[in-house]
Order: structure tokens, then sequence, then C-alpha cells
């Protein structure tokens, strides 16, 4: 893990450092980028895609790729008009370190950056594998799947809802991305079948979920120093969590169950699956 968030954190420094991009427009984008983090949705791009025998050379637009959505949906969320968070990763969150309009920029041009690293002739990928990442991360990140999945998160604040709709929520809110990261690592590979989509779906569709039930748990759990973000917010703000609908012992019970199934879904793929047996424990297993 460590040699591949070394190798994703190069790529990342060599691809926000385009002189030509305004120089406060870099700097947040560098900031939010470049600035911590456990590289989770690279870690399963390159998971996948060795998982398969695709070397780490073609696999690297895509891992970047996938980290520029996450940092942009991590700079919005932390906006004043969404979360209003001023600790991220323990450092001042974007709009606070410089101002909203250059935060919300700076996510912008992250966002267009990813499908940039994917299209371009650098990336090593046919034009068919670079269509089909993009499709599947423009609609994973996009109105059916990340942001989709904001909005319904902002409009079940204060608000009871059933285990189905929560579930939604965050499949589509967090476990989305983590989906695409999974399937785009995979589709890497010019020989991955429809069988082998279907069982990386499945492992993904489940540490996808698992990821935001652990969440919800240490959010209340874990201080504000060990998450580097304020603890407790959920509840603050109103939000509907595993914890609050099942209980707290359930809701680890769950992350548990869900830990089980992603480890049996990927066992056929191959003799190369450690990486993503080991990241799906690191999920429920994470402490921050």
């Amino acid at each position: 893990m460590l040699e591949y968030q070394n190798r994703i954190q190069s790529v990342l420094d060599e691809a926000l450092s385009n002189t030509d991009v305004p120089e406060r427009l870099r700097q947040a984008m560098r900031y939010s980028t470049l600035s911590g983090g456990k590289r989770f949705r690279a870690l399963l791009v390159y998971a996948a895609g060795t998982a398969l025998n695709v070397s780490l050379k073609r696999l690297d637009s895509v891992a970047a790729a996938l980290e520029c959505i996450h940092a942009y949906s991590l700079i919005h969320d932390d906006l004043p008009a969404m979360d209003d968070d001023d600790l991220r990763r323990g450092v001042p969150t974007s709009h606070i370190k410089f101002d909203e309009a250059t935060a919300i920029l700076a996510g912008d041009a992250l966002q267009t950056l990813a499908f940039e690293l994917i299209a371009c002739d650098k990336s090593g990928l046919s034009d068919a594998q670079s269509r089909a990442i993009c499709l599947k991360l423009a609609t994973s990140s996009g109105q059916i799947g990340m942001v989709g999945g904001q909005i319904l998160d902002i409009l079940a604040t204060d608000q009871a809802l059933e285990r189905s709709s929560l579930e939604n929520i965050h499949r589509r809110k967090t476990g989305a991305l983590i989906n695409a990261a999974v399937i785009c690592g995979a589709l890497c590979s010019d020989s991955v079948s429809a069988n082998q989509l279907k069982q990386f779906e499945h492992y993904a569709d489940a540490i996808g979920l698992a990821f935001q039930v652990v969440d919800d748990v240490l959010d209340i759990e874990s201080s504000t120093e060990e998450l580097g973000k304020p603890s407790g917010s959920d509840l603050e703000m109103g939000k509907s969590t595993y914890p609050a609908l099942i209980g707290l012992q359930e809701s680890k019970k769950l992350a548990t169950k869900l830990y089980k199934e992603s480890v049996v879904s990927i066992a056929s793929i191959g003799d190369n699956t450690r990486l993503l047996e080991d990241l799906a424990k690191l999920v429920v297993e994470r402490t921050k």
C-alpha cells in the first residue's frame, strides 16, 4: 500500500504542476489534493488492475482521476452552503485557506482534470477503454451517483429515514465513487470478462456501504484530532446515520458482515487479490 500511495502522490504532483494554470487556482488545487489522505480510491484502482495483471503505468492516470474527483467532492462538501466544515485532514479546508470562490473553482477544475487525465494520449488506454472508464466515472460521480446522493443527504436532514432510504443515500454518496474506482481499474485490462466485472461490482458495493457505515461509527467514537475533522458533526447537523437507526453495535456487525461478503465475492477472480482483501479489511478496521 505504501508503495502505491507514494506512486500516486508523484503522479498527482506531476498532474497538478501545469504552469499555464493561474497560480492561485493551481495552489488551491494542489493544497486540497496533495495535503494528506489515505489515497483509498487510487489504491482500489491499483488493486483491481493488478488483480488482472494490468501494468501500473496504465493504471496511473485512472488512479489520479479518481483522486481528483474525490478531492473536488471534499472541497465542495466542506463549503458553507453544504457541511460548513473548517477542518479537513487536520488542516484548514480550502475555502478557509483561500476563499469560497477559489475553493469552488478549484473543485470545478479538479473535476474536469479527472476526465482529461483519462482521455489524453499519455494514459496508455485504448479509445474504447477511455470511453468506458469516462462513462463509468461520470455516471458514478454525477446525478445518479455521488452528486445525487449528496442532494438526497441534504434533503434528509432532520428526517427519520427508513433503512432502505439511508442505504440508498450511502450507496450513491459514498459507495458510487468507490465502485467506480474498482470497476475503472478493472476496465484498464484488455481481457476483463463480464463475469469478473460482476464479481468486482459485488466487492465494490459491499465495501462502499461498509465504508460509510464505519464513517458513521467513527463520527461518534473518534475525536476531532483522530478524524482530522470535527467529530460529532453528523449528529449536530441532524443527519441520518446507521448508529442512530440500528444502534452502534449493530452498525459494527453490519460492517463486518459486508467485509466478509466482499472477500467472498472476489475469491474466484485469481491469485492476485491480496490487496483487494487488505483494503476491504482496512475499511472496517480503520480509526479515522
